[in-house]
C-alpha cells in the first residue's frame, strides 16, 4: 500500500482508505460476519484511514467499527480513525430531519462517538453536514475545544464551499475536506473548492469514488438492486437514467481492458493520479471488493490514459443528480 499525508501538517494514510457505511446501511442487508473479515483483511492490506458516521444506521455503524477495534492488541493504534458529526434523526422515522453544528452540540456527538466507538480519541472528526444558519466558526471554536482536550487529533469538514472552507481553516486548521468524487461526478471538486484546498493545503477525501458502485459494473440494472438498498432511490439508478449511465460504464470497461485493470481499479487509479492530495475511500463490506480497491493503488496510468479516462465520461454525460432533492438542499453551505 502507498500512503498519502492528510493536508500540510495532518496524519499519514493509506492511498485508499475504507468507507464502512455500507456495512450498516445503504447497501442491501448487513453482514456482520463478513463486515468484520473485511476490517481484519483491509489491516493486512495496510489499509490504515477509516472512515464513518454518527448517521450510518444512527450510531450502528460507530458501534461496528468500535467492535472490530476491541477485538484484537492495538488495532486501535494501527488505524487513523475518522468520523462525523451534525446529522440528526427523527426518532420515530429513522430519517435525517435536521442539521445541528450548534457549538452545544459539538462536544455532545463527539463523546457519543467516542462511546460508540470505545476509544478516547479521533484522529479526523468532520462536520458532516452544515447548518447555514450557525456560523462556521462557532462550530470549529468547539471542535478546536476538543482538539485542546486531547479527544480530537485533527479537524475536517464535508461538503462545504470556499468560503466556508477559508472562515474554517482560519479559526483552527482544517486538514481535510469530504467531497463526493469520482469519473461520475468531477465539478462539485475541480474549481474552485479544488483550488481553495490546494491553497490552504487541505487534503480532499474522496467519498462515493465509484459512483455508488455504479463504475464497478457490478451492477447491471436497476431490478439487480436488492428491495433494500437505498441506491433505488438515487437519481442516476432510476428507470429512466440507469441504462445511459451504463453504457458509460461499458466504456470505461473497454479502457480499463487496455490498461489490464478493472473498471473499479481504473476509476480508483483515475482519481489517484488527480493529485497525492487526493484520498479516496471506496466502501465495502466484502473481503473481495476490498482486495480489488487496494491493489489499484499499484495501477500507474500514463498521461493519455488519464486523458481517455476522462473523455469516456464527458462533463455532460451522466444523467441524473448524484443525490435527491432534498439531500442535495444540504449541501455546499
Amino acid at each position: 500500500m502507498r500512503y498519502r499525508t492528510l493536508g500540510t501538517d495532518g496524519p499519514e494514510v493509506s492511498a485508499i482508505g475504507l468507507g464502512c457505511m455500507g456495512m450498516s446501511i445503504a447497501y442491501g442487508v448487513p453482514d456482520e460476519a463478513e463486515s468484520q473479515r473485511t476490517l481484519d483483511r483491509a489491516a493486512e492490506l495496510g489499509i490504515t484511514l477509516l472512515d464513518t458516521a454518527d448517521a450510518y444506521g444512527r450510531g450502528a455503524n460507530e458501534e461496528l467499527v468500535g467492535r472490530w477495534l476491541a477485538g484484537g492488541a492495538r488495532r486501535r493504534d494501527k488505524v487513523v480513525l475518522s468520523t462525523k458529526f451534525g446529522l440528526r434523526h427523527d426518532p420515530e422515522t429513522g430519517r435525517v430531519d435536521g442539521v445541528d453544528t450548534s457549538a452545544a452540540y459539538v462536544p455532545l456527538a463527539c463523546h457519543a462517538s467516542l462511546r460508540r466507538l470505545g476509544t478516547d480519541r479521533l484522529d479526523l472528526y468532520y462536520v458532516h453536514r452544515r447548518d447555514p444558519g450557525v456560523p462556521i466558526e462557532e462550530t470549529v471554536g468547539a471542535m478546536a475545544e476538543l482538539v485542546k482536550a486531547g479527544k480530537v487529533r485533527y479537524l475536517g469538514l464535508s461538503e462545504v464551499n470556499s468560503n466556508t472552507l477559508r472562515r474554517a481553516h482560519a479559526e483552527h486548521p482544517i486538514s481535510a475536506v469530504q467531497l463526493e468524487y469520482s469519473l461520475f461526478t468531477r465539478d462539485v471538486v475541480e474549481g474552485e473548492i479544488l483550488d481553495t484546498c490546494r491553497e490552504l493545503g487541505i487534503a480532499v477525501v474522496a467519498y462515493s469514488p465509484l459512483g455508488r458502485g455504479m463504475l464497478t459494473g457490478a451492477v447491471t440494472s436497476r431490478a439487480a438492486l436488492g428491495e433494500n438498498d437505498n441506491r433505488r432511490r438515487w437519481p442516476r439508478f432510476s428507470d429512466e437514467n440507469i441504462d445511459r449511465n451504463l453504457a458509460l460504464v461499458r466504456a470505461i470497461g473497454k479502457v480499463a481492458d487496455q490498461i489490464d485493470c478493472t473498471p473499479t481499479q481504473a476509476a480508483l487509479a483515475w482519481l489517484l493520479a488527480q493529485g497525492d492530495d487526493i484520498v479516496p475511500i471506496p466502501g465495502t463490506k466484502r473481503t473481495r471488493y476490498l482486495e480489488e480497491n487496494a491493489a489499484s493503488a499499484d495501477v500507474s496510468l500514463t498521461p493519455e490514459q488519464i486523458a481517455l479516462l476522462r473523455a469516456t465520461v464527458p462533463a455532460d454525460a451522466v444523467a441524473g443528480g448524484r443525490y435527491p432533492e432534498q439531500a442535495l438542499a444540504r449541501l455546499g453551505h
